[in-house]
């Protein structure tokens, strides 16, 4: 099969729409390290569109119409775009998922402690990592710090050219011999990702009596007396002192004290803007574009297609990178609750034409996919992989060894979605995530496959995959965008 190089089939016009279009994603990046963060992004930039907030129609009792655009936010972690179509809800969906959430390291509920002279905050990491990648590098922390009054401190620290930033240590290469002969998974052990936050001690000086010296003692004890009580002095003034100056600074600066860390959710990610890479500045090398990188796109997408027939929805949830789970995760009821609620208010809401709006949708999976990397040739079969520079991603399937955990597309819907796309003239390229037996990974797909829709995972290729920086390529990320648009305007296939 022939595999095209995207940038190849670009004139200059639309390499120039690349470009630009990579602009608005490098600033959803720098500004959403967290779900929250994108989120927030995301609400902003549906509002600007036109879109609504379902609470508001529920409460205003509002009737939904052809046209109208609708969000539902939950949790401000997970957020759900509706465009309404011309066709009847229960003709089903054309749907786009990706996630939001990204691997990092999370601040642990009772973090905070001293040791040799450094304070430290306790982390458990979120997703998967190589862990040795995330010492000696600068980090930032994110998130929010909910106090017991319900006020909510909103923290980001390490981003801004003024701001500190935190790190890890690693031990120095002059002493490492044992640490290097230890497998990658245990040269950097989850209970030792500690991150340093400060060296400083807050030292009270207080006046103190002095004691008369005992005149039977030789000068010789006098002496050692004298030095032990001085030792102790001191000892007493800097034991925990680093640690009160970090928690003056938190209070003064920011608003909360040591308990609230009880309810705080705090990310550790690595600090610093998205950038341009390679002399041509032809790729991104960001953190967290596993699935931002799908995300953005399939929000612009729904956010600028225009006079569609299927109701246009665009999913970005939270928990991928941890199975889904949890409230704002895919496999809890809010999406399915919301799309309850968008039919009730158009009157056509019942139990039955619920099941068959979902059965009857189409989806795109949109979560990345791996791409070949020459330095690890051997980890991919060349024929079956997605390369950087050729286009979006269709992965038929996911899962592990034998497709274990797997959404496996039809090809029916295969090829109904290559009519559509060689049609807008798409540049796309199938893919396995890598060698067989290798290993394996997963996305939402299987979960909105329970609901009986058809689904494929369909992405962007990402070298260096979950690593602190990953790389993609703006004519992959353009060519995902476009994809997406071809896709909400002309998926039809529906479960006859």
């Amino acid at each position: 099969m022939i595999r095209k190089n995207t940038w190849t089939t670009y004139n200059q016009k639309r390499e120039k729409e690349a470009f630009s279009f990579a602009e608005g994603y490098k600033k959803f990046l720098d500004q959403g390290k967290t779900e929250r963060e994108c989120v927030d992004q995301l609400v902003n930039m549906a509002e600007k569109e036109g879109f609504v907030e379902l609470t508001s129609l529920l409460e205003k009792k509002k009737k939904v119409k052809k046209g109208d655009k609708i969000y539902s936010v939950w949790m401000n972690k997970s957020i759900v775009l509706f465009h309404i179509g011309e066709e009847p809800m229960e003709n089903g969906m054309n749907i786009l998922g990706a996630h939001i959430d990204s691997p990092r390291l999370d601040v642990k509920q009772n973090p905070l402690y001293e040791e040799g002279g450094f304070a430290y905050l306790d982390t458990h990491y979120y997703g998967g990592i190589k862990k040795y990648q995330y010492v000696a590098m600068p980090l930032a922390l994110h998130g929010v710090v909910v106090k017991k009054d319900g006020s909510t401190v909103q923290l980001t620290v390490g981003e801004d050219e003024e701001d500190p930033v935190f790190f890890f240590s690693d031990l120095l290469i002059h002493l490492a011999q044992e640490q290097m002969t230890k497998k990658a998974t245990e040269v950097i052990e989850g209970e030792m990702l500690d991150l340093i936050i400060g060296n400083k001690p807050l030292v009270i000086e207080k006046e103190e009596k002095e004691e008369k010296e005992d005149d039977k003692l030789t000068k010789g004890q006098r002496y050692a007396f004298r030095e032990e009580k001085e030792e102790k002095a001191c000892q007493s003034k800097i034991s925990g002192a680093v640690k009160r100056g970090i928690l003056a600074i938190l209070k003064d600066q920011y608003g909360f004290e040591e308990e609230d860390f009880i309810s705080a959710e705090l990310e550790i990610v690595p600090a610093g803007p998205a950038r341009d890479a390679g002399f041509d500045r032809s790729l991104i090398l960001a953190y967290g574009q596993d699935d931002r990188v799908c995300a953005y796109p399939s929000a612009k997408a729904i956010f600028d297609t225009k006079d569609i027939k299927r109701t246009a929805c665009s999913i970005l949830v939270d928990k991928e990178e941890i199975g889904s789970v949890g409230a704002t995760g895919m496999r809890s009821h809010f999406f399915e609750n919301a799309v309850a609620e968008v039919m009730e208010l158009m009157g056509d809401y019942s139990e039955l034409r619920l099941r068959r709006c979902l059965a009857n949708s189409c989806m795109l999976s949109s979560d990345v996919s791996s791409s070949y990397d020459p330095q690890f040739a051997s980890a991919f079969e060349k024929k079956n992989v997605a390369y950087v520079g050729s286009g979006m991603v269709f992965n038929k399937f996911t899962g592990t060894h034998g497709k274990a955990g797997s959404n496996d597309a039809n090809a029916e819907y295969l090829a109904h979605l290559r009519a559509i796309f060689e049609k807008e003239k798409v540049n796309f390229q199938t893919a396995e995530l890598g060698r067989v037996d290798l290993g394996g990974g997963g996305t939402i797909a299987y979960i909105l496959a329970l609901y009986g829709m058809n689904v494929i995972d369909s992405g962007v290729p990402v070298l260096s995959m979950h690593a602190p920086y990953e790389a993609t390529s703006k004519a992959d990320l353009y060519e995902a965008y476009r994809g997406y648009i071809a896709f909400l305007k002309h998926a039809s296939l529906r479960n006859e």
